[in-house]
């Protein structure tokens, strides 16, 4: 079993760790000008595409439980119309996205108080981004069929090359034209259709032999709306998490555009820990729902332990990590001794979030895997809505440390209350 965790794991690592990559690659492009405006026009153009991505992440999610379920019950048919169902929605998500972006923008800028210079370039960097977005939504379809199929690998190669051309052209637009915050989007716009292109390559050099002429009515039928309800449910889910990162973006950029970049800069250390785990998490997927495919419950709680075992181990090893270079990396971050200062006597929040989160991570991977959507949404609400929002409204010091106390909060009750509920929620089901 562990062979397999860490031949599903190790792929889905290494791509996962480019991703983050990307994002301190890009504050750090921008922590390096000779203004922390550009650092806080980042941080508000990211939260309103976290909005945008997490919102659609379904789109992977779903698709991993779906297929790896279809695979693990050796039904191609239904592993390609899992295919079909999740494009077709990512293509209707995709035009009445682009035809609502500018409406977007300006509704997510209306909920700060940040300063006029700082919106103006957010606005600049989302509208560039944008179009991104139809190539972006149907490599994340893809990317969630592969690993549903157990191939993570191929997600890995797409994500490496996407963001090494991504890193190099806004290395080159940012400071070789003098883009700024233009220069870092059109990075992604044209690294997302370059990997696109990958995608498609690949897909047809491995399972071309899956493509079979379906029909209107083989997409449009009641297994679609079972896809759609869970979707459904893990939309309404993640829209909890944007909700708590919004707050906590929004509330930071109330305080002041120092905070705003300070806590910008130090979520970057939680993102690349959370992009490490997602590893094993997406290995618990795949495995997860090839279980529950063969009905074999003991295989199941195998899958459970053995990752929970690995989740502790990484979360452990990230501490310590953080713990010894934290000083070293916010300087990697940003050069700004305005947002160092600020900083550095902040740093032991990011010290204590990796054994906080975990079981977070790994749970939500068998709760994808499972398909078990209502269960995710139900607890993620309980610990955004009764556990995040009371305390950061109403806990213990300033706005920034109840801000922080509350994320912290979030992610414990995450991971406890989706322990709880497993057995109501997947065992006594299988």
């Amino acid at each position: 079993m562990n062979k397999r965790i860490l031949k599903l794991a190790i792929p889905n690592i290494i791509s996962n760790i480019t991703i983050p990559l990307l994002g301190m690659v890009d504050t750090a492009l921008m922590g390096h000008l000779d203004s922390l405006i550009y650092v806080g026009a980042i941080a508000l153009g990211s939260m309103v595409f976290n909005f945008i991505y997490w919102g659609m992440g379904f789109l992977r999610m779903g698709t991993v439980g779906f297929t790896g379920q279809a695979f693990g019950k050796k039904d191609n048919k239904e592993i390609f119309l899992v295919l079909a169902r999740a494009l077709s929605i990512s293509i209707f998500a995709t035009a009445i996205i682009l035809a609502m972006h500018y409406y977007i923008i300006d509704w997510s800028l209306l909920l700060t108080d940040s300063s006029f210079a700082i919106e103006s370039e957010a606005r600049i960097y989302f509208n560039t981004r944008i179009w991104a977005l139809p190539a972006t939504l149907i490599i994340l379809t893809f990317s969630g069929w592969f690993i549903g199929m157990q191939n993570t690998v191929y997600p890995m190669i797409i994500s490496i090359f996407s963001n090494i051309i991504n890193i190099s052209l806004s290395f080159f637009f940012v400071y070789y034209l003098d883009m700024k915050t233009q220069g870092v989007a059109l990075g992604t716009v044209i690294a997302q259709y370059m990997a696109l292109v990958l995608v498609i390559i690949i897909f047809l050099k491995k399972y071309r032999h899956y493509i079979i002429p379906i029909s209107y009515a083989s997409i449009i039928n009641a297994k679609l709306k079972q896809f759609m309800n869970v979707n459904k449910d893990i939309f309404i889910r993640t829209l909890g998490i944007i909700f708590v990162m919004s707050f906590f973006t929004i509330q930071s950029a109330k305080i002041s555009d120092t905070t705003l970049a300070v806590n910008t800069i130090l979520l970057q250390f939680f993102i690349f820990f959370s992009y490490i785990l997602d590893g094993f998490a997406n290995a618990t997927e795949a495995l997860s729902a090839e279980a529950i495919g063969l009905r074999k419950i003991k295989l199941l709680k195998r899958v459970i332990k053995n990752n929970m075992i690995f989740g502790l181990i990484f979360s452990i090893l990230f501490t310590v990590f953080y713990a010894i270079a934290g000083d070293f990396i916010l300087l990697l971050l940003t050069n700004n001794k305005q947002i160092i200062e600020a900083a550095t006597p902040q740093l032991y929040w990011i010290i204590a979030i990796p054994l906080i989160s975990f079981t977070a991570f790994i749970m939500d991977g068998v709760y994808i895997g499972a398909t078990a959507s209502k269960a995710m949404r139900n607890t993620l609400m309980l610990s955004s809505l009764l556990v995040f929002l009371p305390i950061a409204l109403w806990g213990f010091g300033d706005m920034n440390i109840r801000l922080w106390t509350a994320f912290l909060a979030f992610l414990l009750s995450r991971g406890i209350l989706l322990l709880l509920t497993l057995n109501k929620a997947i065992y006594s089901k299988i």
